[in-house]
């Protein structure tokens, strides 16, 4: 097993040194000899921080546990285990007619990190996350039992479970309800905006009349010119393919270059050439892969941050203050020197996610990428960290390679009821550098009263 199949996508965390099949680690937790904080589900490692590593413990390769058990073409419904892609998801089930509900910026995640991670898509606004579809799950701890969990029955693992980052046991296979689409293909419109005051103007509305929309920010203008951007609203065709293609690999990072490609001169041409590009497209039909996965056609393209990684931001902020918080970001990356290569905003809606803890609240969330350049990169990252939680908003964890505990407490402040139900022989990085560390000072705090 290579080490770099078993990092972070970000590649700004050490790989995982120890690593079971997940055959082992069910023999293990059946054996009810497995021992504390020593596992940690890991799927496909496209989580961009250390959510999915374990550095004082092992990770477990869920990737062979990947059969679709059972489809119903009428409901919707799917069975899969854990370590299916959604990639494979969508191919089972687009000939009948039914998609996703809600999908991440990548089909190359697996089911299991999917749900772990509560993800969210373009479309949060009417369909909420990934768990507000998951039916129920088969759950294993280290009691050595197989629990069955569902919104009626052992409803607090099932709560904890969506959204818990792989902490309450191992999920071995789940039923999600799919959504039937008229076809695979989008009908795809793009409105250029001059500046963030016109994006919100035009967020509500577009969401009201669209089922995914997304917003592309230029986050290196300056002047006039700040805060520009593209509009992205898309709806399924009417008329259009029902054949699920897989990812062409064509384009393909074959090696890691000794730098950062993506530098502050070509991120300058690369978003002028693309807002010129795009805003000139009358509305079309494209496929989904295009609209909803669009960097999976170039395979390992985080090689192109160089040897040190990237790190990803995530925050989302209440809607009152969006006006002035998402500038307030912005402002301090370009103070910084730091360009983004993908700087993403949308709006989240009201829909509550059947989690305990999830990152999507309503209001808007700001994404940006940044190359590691080690002190000065953290710097800034903390700062924006300050601006979120200052706030009132949140840092998405499972993307997040470096936040400090206080950061995490401010985001989830009800991350003890996720602890109470943590299975004890599960552990990852994340939590080892964040809520473990909020415990151990909770109980100093508590001795010396």
């Amino acid at each position: 097993m290579g080490q770099e199949r078993f990092q972070s996508f970000g590649l700004a965390t050490p790989p995982a040194l120890n690593v079971i099949p997940a055959d082992d680690a069910v023999a293990l937790l059946k054996s009810g000899k497995a021992t504390r904080n020593a596992l940690l589900a890991y799927g496909n490692g496209r989580s961009y921080g250390d959510s999915c590593q374990n550095g004082a413990g092992t990770i477990v390769d869920m990737r062979p546990l990947n059969r679709i058990r059972a489809f119903n073409a009428e409901t919707g419904v799917i069975e899969a285990e854990a370590g299916v892609l959604l990639s494979d998801i969508i191919a089972h089930a687009a000939p009948y007619g039914f998609f996703p509900a809600v999908v991440p910026g990548t089909q190359f995640v697996t089911l299991g990190g999917a749900i772990a991670n509560d993800v969210h898509g373009k479309n949060h606004h009417r369909r909420g996350t990934f768990g507000c579809h998951v039916e129920s799950f088969t759950l294993l701890r280290s009691d050595g039992q197989a629990h069955y969990c569902s919104a009626t029955e052992n409803e607090r693992q099932f709560a904890a479970t969506i959204g818990g980052m792989g902490l309450t046991g191992l999920i071995l296979s789940a039923s999600i309800r799919l959504m039937r689409v008229s076809s695979l293909d989008i009908i795809e419109k793009v409105t250029p905006f001059r500046d963030l005051g016109e994006f919100f103007e035009l967020a509500e509305a577009a969401d009201q009349a669209n089922e995914y929309v997304v917003a592309w920010i230029d986050q290196l203008a300056g002047g006039h010119s700040r805060g520009r951007g593209l509009l992205f609203t898309g709806n399924h065709a009417e008329h259009g393919s029902h054949v699920a293609l897989r990812a062409s690999g064509n384009l393909s990072v074959p090696f890691q270059p000794p730098f950062n490609v993506l530098n502050r001169p070509f991120l300058t041409v690369f978003n002028a050439a693309y807002r010129w590009k795009k805003s000139r497209s009358a509305p079309r039909q494209v496929g989904y892969q295009g609209f909803f996965f669009p960097l999976d056609g170039v395979g390992n393209w985080n090689r192109l941050y160089g040897p040190n990684g990237l790190f990803q931001h995530q925050s989302v902020m209440p809607q009152d203050v969006a006006r002035r918080v998402v500038p307030a970001l912005l402002a301090a990356a370009k103070r910084a020197g730091q360009g983004s290569f993908l700087t993403v905003l949308k709006r989240f809606g009201g829909v509550r996610s059947p989690a305990l803890l999830s990152f999507p609240r309503s209001g808007f969330t700001l994404t940006l990428d940044f190359p590691n350049r080690g002190r000065a990169t953290l710097a800034l990252l903390k700062e924006l960290d300050q601006l979120t939680v200052e706030a009132g908003g949140a840092v998405n964890p499972y993307k997040d390679a470096r936040m400090g505990d206080d950061v995490f407490a401010a985001s989830f402040p009800e991350w003890q009821r996720l602890e109470a139900i943590r299975d004890p022989a599960f552990m990852s990085s994340f939590w080892a550098r964040t809520a473990k560390k909020l415990e151990a000072r909770h109980g100093t705090a508590e001795a010396a009263e």
